[in-house]
């Protein structure tokens, strides 16, 4: 049995997208807290971005109390991943900008509110159907091909050879046993828009070479002598054609990738994350459903496991927690979602309080990883003693 995990770079037009987003939140954040915020005061934001043949649509809501330059953001973020050149793709100094944010809507902004809301504490900014989701596959308690993948974008993000223009995505497909534990990897893909401004026509096949020592390096362990590697299938991708030249961006379109790598089991619910503040629960409970699951995986109740939030808007509390280990769980999944239930504070407010959601710096970096990041609280494991010691759980 094969799975395959996708994944993107940072210069992917629809990651590019997030990242304008996510940067504009993350300034508002920081200036928010320059002047005094407290969970009454926190801004209320949903930014979509449109990315295409150089021009950058901003929209969206937004409630705060600040003044943020979207245009000089979304500029800089551009800039800072590397399109300085429309040969690349992307220029974002002269790219066209479209503002067309608009004001939150009353009705909303009331339901988060917890001074002016009808519960008397903050709410969910908006109903949703939030999944999180843990495997004992590697020591990230993530899928392997997710993880794989994952690395392997980051490997080419920060390879320091400009031959690989920033635009690129990539596919690992891992062999599984009949017991449905990953033995090798099988086929790695990976296609990056090339700059053949630094390469000569006779040149052109050892940029095949580096982006397979590139690729096989960082796999290291789980890659042999009979993986194929696949560069480029088409035969050509220049730059000029990569990015928004080529593609358009949306955010919120690379959830698949950024949520697990569509590995079977790992449940895609809810909507974009890096571009709504948290106290929408798109955003916090995906790192919420995500911390959940990781520690009933480590705390050993289960193999695997997903979790499932259900949300109202204007209510703090969960209205339905569903927790699924797939026939993997040391006790019953209903057992185990009971003890969610208490343990875990899963309203916006615990969320936010928990996991630092308005601080500018978790923003900024998102976009690129939302797991693979040890120091993100949502990755961390202090509830295993508590499950193991409410479900009597000895090892």
């Amino acid at each position: 049995m094969q799975i395959t995990s996708e994944s993107v770079k940072v210069g992917h037009p629809d990651i590019v997208s997030d990242s304008i987003a996510a940067n504009i939140i993350a300034e508002i954040l920081d200036q928010e807290h320059k002047i005094g915020m407290d969970i009454n005061s926190i801004p209320h934001c949903g930014i979509e971005i449109f990315l295409g043949k150089g021009l950058c649509v901003i929209g969206g809501e937004i409630a705060t109390r600040v003044y943020v330059d979207v245009e000089k953001i979304a500029r800089k973020t551009v800039l800072d991943i590397g399109y300085n050149d429309y040969a690349l793709g992307l220029n974002g100094n002269s790219m066209g900008i479209l503002n067309a944010i608009i004001p939150q809507s009353p009705d909303i902004n009331i339901g988060s509110r917890a001074d002016l809301g009808k519960h008397k504490e903050m709410g969910a900014g908006d109903q949703g159907i939030i999944y999180g989701f843990a495997c004992d596959e590697t020591p990230e308690l993530l899928p392997l091909p997710y993880v794989l993948v994952s690395k392997m974008m980051r490997a080419f993000e920060t390879c320091g050879d400009p031959i690989f223009a920033p635009d690129g995505k990539g596919q690992v497909t891992v062999d599984y046993d009949a017991d449905l534990r990953p033995q090798r990897v099988s086929t790695v893909l990976m296609s990056n828009a090339i700059d053949y401004r630094l390469s000569s026509a006779k040149s052109r096949s050892a940029v095949e070479q580096k982006a397979r020592k590139i690729a096989m390096n960082c796999l290291k362990g789980w890659v042999d002598n009979k993986t194929k590697f696949l560069f480029n299938p088409t035969g050509e991708w220049q730059a000029i054609n990569s990015c928004s030249a080529a593609d358009s961006g949306v955010t919120g379109r690379k959830l698949v990738v950024q949520l697990y790598g569509g590995y079977p089991g790992s449940q895609l619910g809810g909507g974009a994350v890096v571009n709504k503040t948290p106290e929408k629960v798109d955003c916090s409970a995906a790192f919420g459903a995500r911390h959940v699951a990781k520690n009933i995986v480590a705390a050993g109740l289960a193999e695997k496991c997903s979790v499932q939030c259900a949300y109202a808007i204007g209510i703090a509390k969960p209205i339905s927690i569903y927790v699924n280990t797939y026939g993997t769980g040391k006790v019953s999944d209903d057992k185990i979602a009971s003890v969610v239930n208490k343990i875990f504070d899963l309203t916006p407010a615990g969320m936010i309080k928990k996991f630092d959601l308005l601080n500018g710096k978790q923003f900024r970096k998102l976009p690129k990883t939302f797991f693979l990041d040890m120091n993100y609280p949502w990755e961390k494991t202090e509830k295993v003693k508590e499950l193991k010691a409410a479900l009597a759980i000895k090892k």
